[in-house]
C-alpha cells in the first residue's frame, strides 16, 4: 500500500524526475523517500536525519513498508549522509531558505553536488536566500509552485544542472519582468531583488495563494513597523522607514498584477 502523502510532500514529490536517485536531506519520518520507492517513480532512496527520534522513526516506517533494501535511512549532518555519485536527485523540505542554502553550500564544498541533476527545495522562509545560491552556483530554477496546508503558505522550487544555467537565470530576473507603475521609482536593482523575494515563475503566474501570502506579509510587515515606530529608538525608526519602503514596494506589485488579472 502507497502511503498518501500531505499536499505540501505531494508537491514535492510531483517535481522529482522519474527514474532518479533521490536523496532527501532531513527526511524526518521518511515518508517521501518511502512514497517514491513504493510508487516506482524511484529505484532508490536515501533519508538523511540528523536527530536521533525522527532518525529511528524513520527506519522503522521504511522497515514497515518493506523497502528496507532500496531506502537506507542514515543518521547524519545535511549533505554528510551522501556519497558523492549515489544520488541524482536532492530534496530538502520545511527548513528555512538560510538553513537550505547553508546545507547546498557544505555539500558542494564537500563535492557532494558534482554529479547531482536536480534540486527539488522546500524553503518554509527565506526563499530568495535560496534562489540566491542557486543563481550565484550555476544551478537553473525551472518551475516553482506555491500552496496552502493547514494555514500555512509554502513554495516548492525546483532547479536542474543545465549548461546555460547564467543565461536562463539572467533572463529570468530581469528587472524588466517586474510588474510597476509608468512612474515608479523603483531602481533595476531593486526590482531584480524583488524578483528573488516573489519568486520569477510565481510572479509570472500568480495564483490565489500568491496574494493571499503577500497581503498577509504586508499585515505582518505593518505591525512590526507599528512596533518600531512606537518604541521611539532612531535606530528602528530608521528601519521602520525602509520596511515602510519595502512595503510600498510590494505594494505597487501587487496592484500592478491584479490591474492586468484577465
Amino acid at each position: 500500500m502507497i502511503t498518501k502523502l500531505s499536499h505540501r510532500l505531494g508537491t514535492i514529490a510531483g517535481l522529482v524526475t522519474d527514474g532518479a536517485r533521490v536523496a532527501d536531506i532531513g527526511s524526518d519520518h521518511a515518508l517521501l523517500p518511502v512514497y517514491l520507492v513504493s510508487k516506482g517513480q524511484c529505484p532508490s532512496a536515501i533519508a538523511g536525519e540528523l536527530n536521533q527520534g525522527p532518525y529511528e522513526a524513520a527506519r522503522r516506517q521504511v522497515r514497515e513498508a518493506g523497502l528496507s533494501q532500496k531506502v537506507d535511512v542514515r543518521k547524519g549532518n545535511g549533505m554528510a549522509v551522501v556519497t558523492p555519485g549515489e544520488t541524482d536527485t536532492v530534496t530538502i523540505a520545511g527548513m528555512g531558505g538560510h538553513l537550505i542554502a547553508t546545507i547546498l553550500e557544505e555539500g558542494r564544498v564537500a563535492g557532494k553536488l558534482e554529479q547531482v541533476k536536480e534540486l527539488v527545495l522546500q524553503p518554509n522562509v527565506g526563499e530568495d536566500a535560496v534562489r540566491h545560491w542557486l543563481t550565484e552556483h550555476g544551478w537553473a530554477l525551472m518551475e516553482e509552485r506555491i500552496l496552502e496546508e493547514d494555514g500555512k503558505i509554502y513554495e516548492v522550487l525546483r532547479a536542474t544542472r543545465v549548461e546555460d544555467a547564467a543565461l536562463h537565470n539572467g533572463e529570468l530576473y530581469k528587472a524588466l519582468h517586474l510588474p510597476v507603475q509608468a512612474n515608479s521609482l523603483i531602481s533595476d536593482d531593486e526590482a531584480v531583488e524583488l524578483i528573488y523575494r516573489f519568486g520569477p515563475y510565481l510572479l509570472a503566474e500568480p495564483n490565489e495563494v500568491f496574494y493571499l501570502k503577500w497581503d498577509s506579509e504586508l499585515r505582518k510587515m505593518d505591525r512590526i513597523c507599528t512596533q518600531m515606530e512606537q518604541s521611539g529608538a532612531d535606530e528602528a525608526i530608521v528601519r521602520a522607514k525602509q520596511f515602510r519602503l519595502e512595503m510600498a514596494q510590494i505594494e505597487e506589485v501587487l496592484a500592478c498584477l491584479r490591474k492586468d488579472k484577465p
